[in-house]
């Protein structure tokens, strides 16, 4: 039973091969390994008139924030947030769209509500009454943090995960929206969490709780945000970093002819999914392990780096925290069981002859 569970979980967790793209994938960012953040515009329903005097606010607004890709060991952390008109809450989202978590929704039903949002029409209430933002941690920026050198220095999960909320809530306070009501699917201790962001946000009334996304109909719509881009985000690095297999369509030059379907073999990217770890097995760089779709922080990939280098298969690497480090040789910094072997220096560590000066 819990197998058939997990299994079902996966299935829930991978990305549909025909996923929408929502306007909040920034290719260039996702490549270079770079946390960014995107706020979609605000409605015009949501601002003040143009002509009003000042102090005049909007429509009173009820804000929900998720957070999609915690556990993974591939791709980012996503955290949306989402907020419309109060009294629209639950007509709207739940009984017109449906908003539900976003892990009891199959990845085509939430690819749709994201299209659906994302669609300009006037009669398309949700896109003219409705905002969103995220704000997309890198599986790169996640591990530098998280393996910050220095005893209590390390930006922990948790407290990058609460920064990225407290930036989001302030960018849509900062573009003019009245927000009333915060509600937030919790990190950790919901009254230590609540208490924070109620000094944080004093003007608003608060609530962070467990299963959020299930009881609040702005959360599951934030969770819809968050886990639609983190799918897309994800579908987009494999399509850069990590296509290997190609089901069908290739060409007699072993390209891929136009229409060619390719599966994600990495899957869901948690490390609980056969095909991620299996990914990761077959991809690893002896010197620089993955790209920056991996989160060198997890324990899945540290042990494999570690059996790697023990088996002789990798190289570990010792960076100085408080050196001048101008003053050594790249290859000084290389440990390697085979380095005090005679002769080319490099060859010992990938059976190919290389200079110096190839660094």
């Amino acid at each position: 039973m819990e197998d058939s569970r997990q299994t079902e979980d996966i299935a829930l967790e991978t990305p549909p091969s025909n996923i929408f793209i929502p306007p909040s994938i920034i290719s260039s960012s996702l490549l270079a390994g770079d946390s960014y953040s995107y706020f979609s515009p605000v409605p015009s329903s949501l601002l003040p008139p143009p002509s009003s005097p000042p102090g005049t606010t909007g429509p009173p607004c009820a804000l929900g924030v998720d957070e999609a890709g915690r556990g993974p060991v591939l791709g980012p952390m996503v955290y949306g947030v989402f907020y419309l008109p109060l009294p629209l809450s639950d007509s709207l989202l739940r009984q017109t769209h449906h908003f539900d978590d976003s892990k009891v929704l199959t990845p085509t039903v939430r690819s749709s509500l994201m299209q659906t949002l994302c669609t300009p029409s006037t009669d398309n209430l949700l896109h003219t009454s409705c905002g969103w933002a995220i704000t997309a941690l890198s599986a790169r920026d996640i591990g530098a943090g998280m393996l910050r050198p220095g005893a209590g220095s390390a930006y922990n999960l948790n407290a990058q995960a609460m920064d990225a909320t407290v930036e989001l809530i302030k960018g849509v306070y900062a573009s003019g929206v009245n927000i009333r009501e915060i509600y937030v699917d919790t990190i950790g201790q919901p009254a230590v969490y609540q208490a924070r962001l109620e000094r944080i946000f004093p003007t608003a009334k608060i609530t962070v709780a467990k299963k959020a996304d299930s009881l609040y109909p702005c959360v599951s719509a934030a969770s819809v945000c968050a886990k639609v881009t983190r799918d897309a985000a994800l579908e987009t690095l494999w399509r850069a970093r990590g296509r290997r297999e190609v089901v069908e369509g290739e060409g007699e030059d072993g390209e891929e002819e136009e229409g060619a379907e390719t599966k994600m073999a990495w899957g869901s990217g948690y490390p609980s999914d056969a095909r991620c770890v299996s990914w990761l097995r077959g991809n690893m760089h002896p010197v620089f392990g993955w790209g920056p779709e991996c989160r060198f922080s997890w324990g899945t990939a540290k042990d494999m780096l570690e059996a790697a280098q023990a088996k002789g298969g990798g190289v570990k690497v010792e960076w100085p925290v408080d050196e001048d480090i101008d003053t050594h040789r790249v290859t000084d910094f290389f440990v390697s069981k085979d380095q005090e072997r005679d002769g080319d220096e490099l060859g010992t560590w990938f059976s190919i002859p290389a200079g110096l000066e190839a660094f």
